[in-house]
């Protein structure tokens, strides 16, 4: 009877493209297969995510919840992977001794090396270095399960944002050899995949300078574009000091890629984005807005913005909400700054009241919901192109699939076309999603 491995993933998507490949590590190596109910495994493995508040306690808590299943089943084993694993690395066992594993975003190839000296040795094992892309040589061969993958394409930050703890707990960054990138996106495509999401903490600073050239993020769109197979391309999450002209210019110039750009703001405020050493303006944010919607006018704008962050006054947070109006965000992700151990912002000065910045927070997503919403009411009746990936989750008797702006459309379908582009007529908006119907021509060709 195989082994079972269980995952459960906190974070982004470079932390569920890293639960796949352990997933893909551990198949290969010991024969394990997924489950998804922890009683029923082998191995327990939490890939965490430093980013949000009170981190570290819910990784415990977590731990704490499958503990019992451990003293009932001594032969079960528990791993922590991820960021907190790298912040927290040996204090993890000090804590909760039961933990066999705790590995860091770069070692994950190791699983089985791990698992083997656990056994062996009957100890713990800690592995939290950084040796770099050595990683991406060790996964197995990719697999295609779907017709849209993730392909993550660098490693680390070397932003050194005041707030965040990414350079810390997965490094500087470092890019992938573009060979090895073009090569695992190929072998998706024979797989069935016909759009790649290319991942990184900041995407569009890849730079291969292995190559002839030094090639740069926008030169790897153009070799992604050109291979068979492979017809939309997307990535996240991009920083506005890497946004060239050149990959402004690529979004009129690339029709495979996406009219879809997430591109965190933070702040519309100078001089919080100052402290939050972002290193732009807010009239330089605005501006790569304008050239990338005179690149490409159909373009939808995803963001993060952090509210409360330490000194945010009144005037800060109006700014904040003006940008957001002038913009017109389709997609975001906002919350109230939480200190991170180890950043500089944790030892600021911050006088707001936390209720003052609940109430800023709502406000603001008050404004991001409407603007989202007015942008879905103003689909309707539009013609969008739409990658069909599977069943609907909440009406598994319609298809659901992706449009080239990132919305989720629901529409009634044969299960024949999964996997396939179709042309849908949007009917109806809803709060985070589209209705549709197929049209004439596409429903002749599925008949």
């Amino acid at each position: 009877m195989p082994k079972k491995v269980f995952v459960r993933t906190f974070g982004c998507q470079m932390n569920e493209y890293d639960s796949d490949k352990m997933a893909d590590v551990l198949n290969a190596s010991e024969g394990y297969e997924p489950t998804d109910r922890p009683e029923d495994a082998d191995l327990i493995l939490f890939n965490t995510c430093s980013v949000r508040e009170k981190a570290q306690e819910k990784v415990f808590h977590d731990l704490g919840r499958v503990r019992h299943l451990k003293m009932a089943n001594p032969n079960l084993l528990i791993g922590v992977g991820g960021c907190v694993a790298s912040q927290e690395g040996e204090a993890i066992v000090r804590r909760a001794p039961y933990v066999d594993l705790v590995f860091g975003p770069q070692t994950l190839h190791r699983l089985p090396e791990l698992l083997s000296a656990r056994r062996l040795s009957g100890k713990s094992q800690v592995d939290i270095s950084f040796p770099e892309i050595e990683k991406f040589d060790h996964l197995p061969t990719p697999k295609a399960a779907g017709p849209a993958a993730f392909v993550s394409i660098m490693e680390g930050c070397s932003k050194y944002c005041s707030f965040c703890v990414v350079p810390y707990t997965r490094g500087e960054e470092v890019s992938r050899p573009l060979p090895d990138v073009l090569g695992e996106i190929a072998a998706l495509a024979l797989g069935g995949v016909r759009e790649v999401t290319l991942l990184g903490q900041n995407v569009n600073a890849y730079r291969d300078s292995t190559s002839a050239g030094n090639c740069d993020f926008t030169d790897l769109l153009d070799h992604v574009a050109d291979i068979p197979g492979i017809e939309r391309i997307r990535y996240t999450t991009s920083h506005p000091r890497d946004f060239t002209h050149r990959l402004l210019e690529a979004h009129s110039r690339i029709e495979k890629l996406a009219a879809h750009v997430h591109l965190p703001m933070q702040s519309g405020s100078d001089r919080i984005l100052a402290a939050m050493k972002r290193g732009y303006t807010a009239l330089e944010y605005k501006s790569i807005i304008r050239r990338l919607r005179a690149a490409r006018p159909d373009i939808s704008i995803g963001t993060d913005i952090i509210v409360g962050f330490p000194g945010e006054t009144d005037a800060d947070f109006e700014s904040t909400m003006d940008i957001a109006d002038e913009v017109g965000f389709d997609t975001s992700y906002s919350f109230i700054y939480s200190p991170r151990p180890g950043t500089p912002a944790a030892g600021l000065k911050d006088e707001t009241p936390h209720p003052q910045k609940l109430e800023r927070l709502y406000r603001l997503q008050e404004k991001l919901d409407a603007l989202e919403s007015g942008i879905g009411e103003r689909m309707v009746g539009t013609l969008q192109q739409v990658l069909v990936e599977g069943l609907s989750a909440k009406d598994p008797g319609e298809l659901a699939g992706k449009s080239s702006h990132n919305r989720t459309v629901n529409f009634p379908g044969d299960a024949s076309i999964i996997g396939r582009f179709t042309d849908v007529r949007i009917t109806q908006a809803r709060r985070h999603s589209l209705r549709g119907e197929l049209t004439p021509v596409a429903s002749a060709v599925t008949a």
